[in-house]
């Protein structure tokens, strides 16, 4: 199934299960967000298919329109965004290294030149990435974004903060997860996701990338359940006006990967601390496509479109500059 979270005519969250053509939205009843509707699959011991399949209700609203209206939110939320984690692993994809080597190395007339850190750190996927034996793979590289208040909905803008020294997408495919009771990790299914960052920050060391993630991020417009295909293929674009300025495939799944999802998955939720009962976690899966890698860089104003087919419709973000929120001096003595 294909769900939404989108604000009905009466301004209430509700969730929608889009049409096989895409062109309609049945809202569920009983329920009022995707969390409430994955809480009762889990405690009824169901996945989320057949939670929701009983609760389809005779409404029809039409998709193109809620997306226009901005009525759509993103696809999976915690009442209170303090339990929602935000998070991600990088050089997860092949040609992944590539562009962020290409960032990290410094120019050098040796004819061998050492190995980076991103690069030994993508060769230990490629060497282990998948887990065999029923042992655990390589670790990949993680980091932070936030909590749920960073996730922007699908055609809000993205800001970029006073201090940042860019704002950049990044294509990726995106896990939606909730924590049971009993503190099981349950996957509801996967979005498109723009993992926003500085990438200006993190070429001047890549010890910064943990400054370079901490920016707001969009995920959705949907939430698709079930099995993924293990080849996943679409496009990221940036468009400026009327004018495309940068297009190229983007292509995910563990068919391009050099990590299973089972691995990166263990590598996330092996923390105690990230499988606290109740909890929602986001988790960006890494991607091999950023425009920055061809040296373009975003204005405010311009509009990141992500497609993912098999994962529905395209999420559409413009850029926002912000204006300084902090400064310093600005913390006070009690």
């Amino acid at each position: 199934m294909r769900f939404i979270q989108l604000v009905d005519d009466l301004g209430a969250t509700r969730v929608g299960v889009v049409l096989a053509d895409g062109q309609q939205v049945r809202l569920l009843d009983a329920v009022d967000s995707t969390y409430a509707l994955a809480l009762r699959a889990i405690a009824a011991g169901q996945d989320l298919e057949a939670a929701a399949a009983p609760l389809l209700g005779g409404e029809l609203l039409e998709y193109a329109a809620l997306l226009v209206a901005g009525r759509v939110l993103s696809p999976l939320h915690h009442p209170d965004p303090a339990h929602c984690l935000v998070t991600g692993t990088g050089l997860t994809h092949l040609g992944s290294a590539a562009a962020r080597n290409a960032m990290h190395q410094q120019l050098s007339q040796q004819a061998e030149a050492p190995l980076t850190d991103s690069m030994r750190m993508f060769q230990a996927g490629l060497q282990g990435g998948i887990p065999t034996n029923g042992q655990p793979g390589a670790q990949p590289e993680w980091f932070y974004k936030g909590d749920g208040a960073i996730v922007v909905a699908p055609g809000a803008a993205l800001p970029s903060p006073a201090f940042a020294l860019d704002g950049g997408e990044e294509p990726e495919l995106v896990g939606l997860y909730v924590i049971g009771p009993d503190g099981t990790p349950h996957r509801l299914g996967f979005a498109i996701g723009n993992e926003f960052s500085d990438h200006v920050t993190e070429r001047q060391n890549y010890l910064l990338l943990a400054h370079s993630k901490l920016r707001a991020c969009a995920i959705g417009p949907e939430l698709r359940s079930g099995a993924l295909p293990a080849d996943l293929q679409g496009s990221s674009r940036i468009r400026r006006g009327d004018v495309v300025i940068w297009e190229k495939p983007f292509v995910t799944g563990e068919a391009n990967m050099c990590h299973s999802l089972a691995n990166l998955e263990y590598h996330h939720f092996k923390y105690p601390g990230h499988r606290r009962p109740g909890d929602v976690h986001l988790h960006f899966f890494g991607t091999a496509t950023l425009s920055f890698a061809d040296n373009v860089r975003a204005e405010e104003g311009d509009v990141f479109e992500i497609e993912l087919p098999a994962l529905g419709a395209a999420l559409v973000n413009p850029l926002r500059a912000e204006s300084a929120g902090f400064a310093l001096g600005g913390v006070g003595e009690l």
